[in-house]
């Protein structure tokens, strides 16, 4: 993939307003820990997160999204009734049917003639997005297009609990640790041929990009019914093989990071910054010796913001841009895996 007229125009996003501790996690975690002798800190330790955000118990998720949305509209000075298509890509979503991108772009006042769908690729929706929206910039489809997500952790999460503590299984809490990491957050990325917005707004070029997949790991990672296909009854689940993840995963990132540097043709000290999707501290640590690269050239927010799912990434974009660490003419990579096993990298010219 390459691109010559595209632009991230501006991020948007929203912060859950409750704050949930690592520690309280393990307090609620007592009775497992009890019965198999662990200590407390374990969680933090193993995952490197100190905290994460929940939203309301009531709440929409297209609520969230739509308010992201609009911050990135203000940002770049762009009319709803100028967006050509608006594409949502949570993991999570309000309902089977209709689209959540509906709701949005209903809040929205996106207009009559809109692309409105919702795409779904596990943690890298949005930036599964991005791409669709892109292609059609590139081709002169549309104008803008606007990315938009939602993730929501509260209700995994606390069912997972309650199972970890009646299993009051080791073997089992293995495959359920990786629920543990999630956060909740909004994010919206706005996209344009640049030739509308501010023009004073910094634009961010959209360069290229690779895709690779390892799909025979698909069945490593299961987020949906406990039961197979969709039963009328049946409890919702979370199962990650994390370790089968992590060492797939890193084998594919390296592939794709080749392909990458390759069909983008850049020297050997580039890119100068990475922005990855956001899991723990151990995939933190491996993606960055299997890649070769400095660490230093990260930002990362899983410490306090957890994984948020198809939000991470372009959240912590959004805050690296804000606080400084993205310069103008940085290189600048998107990369990230996704259960699938799917993997994305995108170069941004800041």
């Amino acid at each position: 993939m390459k691109y010559s007229r595209v632009f991230i125009e501006s991020f948007g996003y929203e912060l859950a307003p409750h704050i949930v501790t690592t520690t309280e996690l393990e307090d609620r975690l007592a009775p497992f820990y009890e019965a198999v002798g662990f200590g407390p800190g374990q969680l933090e330790v193993l995952t490197g997160i100190k905290e994460r955000r929940y939203w309301d118990h009531d709440h929409l998720l297209s609520d969230h999204a739509a308010i992201a949305g609009q911050r990135a509209l203000d940002e770049a000075n762009i009319a709803a009734d100028q967006i050509g298509a608006l594409v949502y890509c949570g993991v999570c979503q309000d309902g089977f049917e209709p689209a959540t991108s509906c709701s949005v772009a209903d809040q929205l006042n996106i207009g009559e003639n809109a692309h409105i769908y919702d795409v779904k690729s596990a943690c890298l929706g949005m930036i599964t997005g991005i791409v669709q929206v892109a292609n059609e910039i590139e081709l002169g489809n549309i104008n803008a297009g606007l990315v938009v997500s939602c993730e929501t952790a509260r209700q995994i999460v606390d069912s997972t609990i309650d199972e970890i503590n009646t299993n009051k299984s080791v073997e089992f809490y293995k495959e359920a640790i990786a629920t543990m990491t999630g956060g909740s957050g909004a994010a919206a990325v706005l996209l344009t041929n640049g030739t509308i917005g501010n023009p004073d707004n910094p634009r961010h070029a959209l360069k290229g990009g690779v895709v690779k997949n390892a799909i025979e790991h698909y069945k490593i990672c299961h987020w949906g019914f406990e039961q197979k296909g969709m039963p009328t009854h049946s409890k919702v689940i979370m199962r990650t093989q994390a370790q089968e993840v992590l060492e797939n995963g890193l084998v594919l990132a390296k592939k794709t990071f080749d392909q990458f540097r390759k069909e983008l043709n850049f020297s050997e000290d580039k890119p100068d910054k990475f922005i990855g999707h956001q899991v723990g501290a151990a995939h933190h640590q491996r993606f960055y010796q299997v890649l070769n690269q400095d660490i230093k050239k990260d930002f990362c927010t899983f410490p306090f913001l957890g994984n948020m799912g198809s939000v991470s990434l372009p959240l912590t974009a959004a805050i690296a841009d804000e606080r400084g660490f993205l310069q103008p003419e940085d290189f600048v990579a998107f990369i990230g895996v996704g259960s699938g096993l799917n993997c994305y990298i995108l170069g941004v010219e800041w």
